[in-house]
């Protein structure tokens, strides 16, 4: 009884520090030997590429109207009937209509993490008015812009082309 029980304490003792130290850490080392930049986090020096920001105002191009808020991630679970969506969801459709924008559906819901970074090409090009009028840049120099930054299907047929506005807001930036 005692032999088996020692057994069964140093395969633990074996399992614990192999799988608890060992693969966590090589793990972690093919990852940052082949993906750093991912292994990091995307971090560049405005933010995480794969973490959404809230953005003010009419010179640049916006998310969807998540909380950006990476510790308490999700989607709002409220059904389609809930009155809590329904006044969320006009408010927001006010505030697009007052900064002179058309939304899309996508601008004045929720994703379901609750920090998506990417938008639809359709959810950029809407905004274009907006920011040509704030920026006084043409419409058209806006959209080469937008159409530059379109991140493209992986292997050409999974999911749908879409932009990071991360990566577009400091494209949009960089324009003379």
């Amino acid at each position: 009884m005692i032999k088996q029980l020692m057994r069964s304490v140093v395969m633990s003792v074996i399992f614990l520090v192999f799988l608890g130290l060992v693969y966590p850490l090589a793990e972690t080392g093919v990852a940052q030997a082949l993906f750093p930049q991912q292994a990091n986090g995307s971090l560049t020096k405005y933010g995480s590429l794969e973490v959404g920001q809230q953005w003010g105002g009419a010179r640049v191009f916006h998310g969807r109207l998540d909380p950006y808020n990476p510790r308490a991630t999700g989607g709002s679970n409220l059904e389609l009937t809930s009155q809590e969506l329904v006044v969320k969801t006009r408010k927001a459709i006010a505030m697009w209509h007052r900064l002179g924008v058309n939304p899309t559906e996508e601008l004045v819901t929720n994703s379901g993490s609750g920090v998506d970074p990417d938008i639809s090409i359709q959810s950029a090009m809407v905004q274009i008015p907006m920011i040509a009028k704030a920026r006084r840049i043409s419409a058209a120099t806006l959209k080469r812009l937008v159409e530059s930054q379109v991140i493209h299907r992986q292997l050409g047929f999974l999911g749908e082309n879409y932009l990071n506005v991360l990566q577009l807001n400091v494209a949009l930036s960089k324009l003379r």
